[in-house]
Parts: C-alpha cells; structure tokens; sequence
C-alpha cells in the first residue's frame, strides 16, 4: 500500500478545493463528522469554527479530533489525522488572524468570491484552532502508479488468506 512521502503530503493538503472532515466527540461520547474548510501552513493544519456551531461546543469540552482529507479519483490519495486541536485565537480575536481565514477561504473559492465571503461574514464570531502534524498520528496512502505492485491497493492485511492478490502481494 503506497504512502504519500513527506512532499506529496504538503502537496495534497494545499492543493485547491481538498475539503477536510473532521471528526469530533459529543457531549454523549458518540462521534460526530463534520465537513469543513482548512488551511494547511508551517506543519499544521488550521480549522475555523463559528461560535454557534455545535463541534465548536464540543471540541472545547474534548480535543481529540480525526481529521480526513481524501479524493475519489486516481491517485485517490487519502490523509488521516488523530491527534488533538489546540487553541490559537479565541472569540473576539478574530481581526487577529482575519488575513489566514482569507487565505483559507481563497483555498476553495476565487479572490474576489472569497474576499467578499471573508467581508460578509466579518461580524460572525470564529476561533481559530490547529492540529500539529507532528504531534498527532498520521497515516497516508494512495492507489499503485504504474510499476508498482497492483496489491498495493489493500494492505496485505485486508486479502483472504489463499485468495489470488493475497499470494501475489506476499511476492
């Protein structure tokens, strides 16, 4: 199963329009997923939740977090993170880091549409939280390229024991 190396993974995470979902503990213990917007810089990855939102509530209470970053077609690259959100800027900070919440939105919009989102939405309060990569467990994979064992697909794990990818991926 191929790894995305250390470049790959910087590559994917700033490229246009790759969305995150996060993944967050309730109040009740159950788990909750969450599409959001991010923005990757300097080894960590930053997060913006409105104050209303209900994940906000809860990663406060608990910051353990799983975060995905993921695409459907080929490479179908994949990212996963575990580790824990710590707090960089709470509410009424916001003009603070006003000009890394631009550069997330332009992530996923063009200048002038995210700008005016940015200026539209100025008056809703946000924090601005980040997940260290480097402090957290972080597993990568993508499909085989060309030259590459087919079987890399699945970990070997995953193949019923005598199937055929589970004799050709222990070659």
């Amino acid at each position: 199963m191929p790894k995305l190396t250390k470049e790959e993974q910087i590559a994917f995470l700033e490229e246009y329009g790759v969305g995150l979902r996060l993944g967050c503990v309730r109040p009740d213990g159950g788990p909750r997923v969450t599409p959001i917007s991010y923005l990757y810089r300097d080894g960590c990855v930053y997060i913006t939740p409105r104050e209303k939102s209900k994940w906000w509530e809860w990663i406060r209470e608990d910051p353990r977090v799983s975060l995905c970053m993921d695409e459907l077609c080929d490479p179908m690259r994949k990212i996963i993170i575990d580790g824990e959100v710590q707090l960089v800027h709470d509410i009424g900070e916001e003009d603070e880091w006003r000009e890394l919440f631009r550069d997330m939105m332009k992530r996923y919009r063009p200048a002038e549409e995210a700008d005016a989102y940015v200026d539209n939405t100025i008056d809703q309060k946000r924090g601005l939280y980040k997940i260290v990569l480097a402090d957290s467990k972080v597993i990568t994979w993508r499909i085989p390229i060309e030259g590459e064992n087919e079987t890399g697909i699945w970990h070997q794990r995953y193949y019923g024991e005598g199937t055929d990818y589970a004799e050709k991926s222990k070659g």
